[in-house]
C-alpha cells in the first residue's frame, strides 16, 4: 500500500496538482480499499491536527508578520539596511540580505520574504542594471535566512511534527542565520565586483547616521531580542510568543509608528487569512497521509536501513542529501511534514541532537526552494521579475556552493547550533 501511496503522490506532483489536494488524493486509496483504515479515521486525523497548542504559533507569527509589514517596520528596516550596507559592492544586493536577515524575526517564512523583496527591490536593481539573475538568486537565496532566524514557520512546525523543543530550535537558528547571511554577503560582493555593479552609496555612512537609521527602527529590531529574552526567562513558550508578535505588531503599529490604520489592518487580515488557510491546509492534508505512512512502519523501516551504515555522520550526510534532493520536488511545509519523521529517528538512534539536525534540516529543505525542477522559491522569484529559469541556474551555482559547504560546517560542528540553546535554555 506504502508503494501505491508513493507513486500516486508522485505522479500527481508531477500533473502539478495543488500540493494539499495531491497529498490527500495520494492518501485515498488507503483509506477507500485498504481493509484497516475506514474512512473515519481520515476525517479524525484530519481534524485532530487542528487541535493542536503549538501549532497555535503557525497562525500567530503569520498575522504578526503581515501586522508588521503594513504598520511601517518594513520600510524602516529597509532604510537601515541601506545604510548598513549600501557602500559595498552590488550596494543594493547587499541590502537585500541584509533585509532578509532583519525580516527574520518579523515574517518567518522564506517564500513570503522573497515575493516581499522581488516587488520591493527587484524593479531598483534592474534600473541599477543588475541582471535578471543576479537579482533573483541574491534575493531567493537571501529569503533562506528569514526561515532561520526566529520566528521561523518551518522550525515550529518540525518541532510540532518531531516533538523537539521549539524554543531550543529557535534559538539553535540565531547564529547559522548569522553565518548564512555572511555568506551569501560574501558571494553577492564577489558577484557584484566582477560584473562591476557599483555601491547604493557614494560613500560609507558614518556612526552617527548609523545610530539614526539604529533608532528610527529602534522597535522593529528589539522583537527579536524580546523573543530571545522571553525563552531564556522562561516568561512565555515559543506558541505565546506567537500571541505576543501580535500584539507587540498592534502596539507599534497603532501607538508608536501609528502608521497601522483600519484599512492597512483590513489588508494585513486578508493576507494572512491567504496565508494561514494555505498552510493549514497542506497541514490537514498532510496528517491523513502521515497517519498511513506510520501504520505502514515506514520510520521503522527508513530507521533500519541506514542503521547499516556504522558512520554516523555518513548517515547523517546520506539523510541530508535525501532532504535537499526532496526539497528540489516538493514544498519546504509538506518536506517537514512527512519527510523529517521518517529520517530523524535514524540520526537519533546514531546519537545526534534532534536541536542540531532539525535546524539543518530546516535550512536545507528550504533552501532545495531555490533548485530546479520545482524550486517554489525560484518560482516565485523568477515569475515577478520575469527572469528565465536558465538565467536563474546559471547565476545560482556559486550561491549553491557556498551554502552546501555552509551546511557541511554546521553539520559537522554541533556547536555552531547548539551554542545559544545550551547556553540560554
Amino acid at each position: 500500500m506504502l508503494t501505491l501511496v508513493g507513486v500516486l503522490f508522485a505522479i500527481l506532483l508531477a500533473i502539478n496538482l495543488p500540493v494539499a489536494f495531491a497529498l490527500a488524493l495520494a492518501a485515498a486509496p488507503a483509506f477507500l480499499f485498504g481493509d484497516y483504515l475506514p474512512t473515519s479515521v481520515a476525517i479524525e486525523r484530519m481534524y485532530g491536527v487542528t487541535q493542536s497548542f503549538p501549532l497555535l504559533a503557525v497562525p500567530f507569527f503569520i498575522l504578526g508578520g503581515n501586522l508588521m509589514n503594513t504598520a511601517g517596520i518594513t520600510e524602516r528596516l529597509l532604510r537601515f539596511a541601506r545604510l548598513l550596507t549600501g557602500w559595498m559592492a552590488g550596494g543594493l544586493a547587499q541590502v537585500s540580505v541584509v533585509l532578509s536577515m532583519l525580516m527574520g524575526g518579523i515574517c518567518g517564512s522564506a517564500v513570503a520574504d522573497a515575493a516581499m523583496e522581488a516587488r520591493l527591490l527587484g524593479p531598483a536593481m534592474r534600473a541599477r542594471g543588475y541582471s535578471k539573475g543576479y537579482a533573483g538568486c541574491v534575493i531567493a537565496f537571501s529569503s533562506v535566512i528569514t526561515a532561520t532566524i526566529p520566528p521561523s514557520i518551518g522550525l515550529v512546525l518540525f518541532g510540532f511534527v518531531n516533538e523537539v523543543s521549539v524554543g531550543k530550535l529557535l534559538l539553535g537558528g540565531v547564529i547559522p542565520g548569522i553565518l548564512m547571511t555572511v555568506t551569501i554577503m560574501a558571494v553577492t560582493g564577489l558577484l557584484a565586483r566582477r560584473h562591476g555593479y557599483a555601491p547604493e552609496l557614494s560613500e560609507r555612512p558614518g556612526w552617527r547616521e548609523v545610530l539614526a537609521g539604529a533608532r528610527d527602527c529602534f522597535w522593529a529590531l528589539m522583537f527579536p531580542v524580546i523573543l530571545l529574552a522571553g525563552f531564556r526567562f522562561g516568561t512565555f513558550t515559543a506558541t505565546e510568543a506567537g500571541a505576543v508578535v501580535v500584539v507587540y505588531a498592534l502596539v507599534v503599529g497603532v501607538l508608536i509608528y501609528r502608521e497601522l490604520t483600519w484599512k492597512t489592518f483590513a489588508e494585513a487580515l486578508r493576507h494572512s487569512v491567504h496565508d494561514i488557510g494555505m498552510v493549514m491546509l497542506i497541514i490537514i492534508m498532510a496528517a491523513a497521509l502521515g497517519h498511513v505512512i506510520i501504520l505502514e512502519q515506514a520510520p521503522q523501516a527508513f530507521s533500519e536501513s541506514l542503521r547499516a551504515f556504522d558512520s554516523p555522520y555518513a548517515t547523517l550526510f546520506l539523510v541530508l542529501f535525501i532532504l535537499f534532493v526532496a526539497g528540489m520536488i516538493m514544498e519546504a511545509t509538506v518536506n517537514v511534514l512527512l519527510l523529517t519523521p521518517l529520517l530523524l529517528p535514524a540520526l537519533i538512534d546514531h546519537g545526534f541532537d534532534p536541536v542540531h539536525v532539525g535546524v539543518i534540516m530546516v535550512i536545507l529543505i528550504t533552501f532545495g526552494g531555490n533548485t530546479p525542477p520545482i524550486g517554489v522559491i525560484m518560482y516565485t522569484v523568477c515569475g515577478i521579475l520575469k527572469c528565465s529559469f536558465e538565467e536563474f541556474v546559471k547565476v545560482s551555482i556559486p550561491f549553491i556552493v557556498a551554502m552546501v559547504l555552509l551546511l557541511t560546517a554546521l553539520a559537522a560542528i554541533p556547536q555552531s547550533v547548539l551554542l545559544l540553546p545550551n547556553l540560554l535554555m
